[in-house]
């Protein structure tokens, strides 16, 4: 699965239909990644925030001028991200998409009992990377959402990971539950963790995928790294999802694809009612597009 296989396959489902609520929307480039996903069809829009100016931008990127957009006149961003939630929360918006607001504002809202988005379920990031030396999207969990989880939270937030994989069209996602080394060492616990996510998987209980671990990054996607050192699975080599140890791994993992492989990438908090699309003005608009396309692609 491809970026662009993605886009294709939005465009011929029912999920073009999917309505994105924005929570505070007075950046430009946030209107440059919407006007892109109205004209792909993936996607139409609701934007919360100071009417006069959200305007002026729609105006001043073009989107005016496309149909299939709703504004919604809130001053404060607080009010934004209780509104855009509200709207997600009751079926009048299927996406939920972080403007110019913090994120622990938004989260603060996504977590609101009124908001209605909460479940119950751990709430995890999950990244996808389009990376130019490989085909097919990488996805990397968690690197943005629980700091040092352990294996109850790892095993919820590798189902959140699988879970958007196979909602994109990945029908039996290759699990990379990441540590240093390839053999269980008793004195490192992200072995064991993955020995253990490994197991269950094996065993049914972590179902719909492929995982192997523990597996060092070299391991989990180069097939001549696994070749080289003999690890022979289903996953070494093709792991589509890489289940980091702990935030600071996942942190640096994030921007050396970024820095370093030029990967573009869509970043989404799964584990709520609704998607939720994570951005930074920082944020290039393909990578702002491809935020918008999992979340849509991931929407139930």
């Amino acid at each position: 699965m491809t970026f662009e296989d993605l886009l294709k396959e939005i465009q011929s489902s029912v999920r073009s239909e999917r309505k994105v609520a924005v929570a505070h929307a007075t950046d430009e480039g946030l209107f440059f990644a919407a006007k892109q996903a109205l004209e792909y069809g993936i996607a139409s829009f609701i934007f919360v925030g100071p009417l006069e100016l959200m305007k002026d931008l729609s105006k001043q990127t073009g989107v005016s001028a496309i149909e299939r957009c709703e504004f919604i006149d809130s001053e404060t961003e607080q009010e934004s991200a209780m509104i855009a939630a509200g709207l997600v929360g009751k079926g009048d918006a299927d996406v939920l998409m972080k403007g110019m607001v913090g994120t622990s504002t938004l989260l603060k809202a996504v977590l609101n009992k009124e908001s209605g988005l909460r479940t119950g379920n751990v709430l995890s990031h999950v990244a996808a990377f389009d990376l130019p030396a490989r085909t097919g999207l990488l996805f990397v969990t968690d690197a943005a959402m629980n700091i040092a989880p352990d294996l109850k939270e790892k095993i919820a937030i590798t189902q959140n990971a699988v879970d958007v994989a196979k909602s994109i069209g990945i029908k039996t996602p290759k699990v990379a539950a990441l540590a240093a080394v390839e053999t269980v060492n008793p004195a490192m616990q992200a072995t064991l963790d993955a020995a253990v996510l490994t197991q269950m998987n094996k065993r049914g209980q972590i179902a719909g995928c492929t995982i192997d671990g523990p597996l060092a990054f070299d391991i989990a996607v180069s097939p001549e790294a696994a070749r080289q050192k003999k690890v022979h699975s289903d996953v070494a080599g093709y792991a589509d999802i890489l289940v980091v140890p702990a935030i600071e791994t996942g942190n640096a993992l994030y921007k050396s694809l970024t820095i370093f492989g030029n990967a573009e990438v869509g970043g989404i908090i799964t584990g709520a009612k609704a998607p939720i699309v994570l951005t930074s003005r920082a944020d290039s608009t393909e990578s702002k597009l491809l935020s918008i396309a999992v979340a849509v692609g991931s929407a139930g």
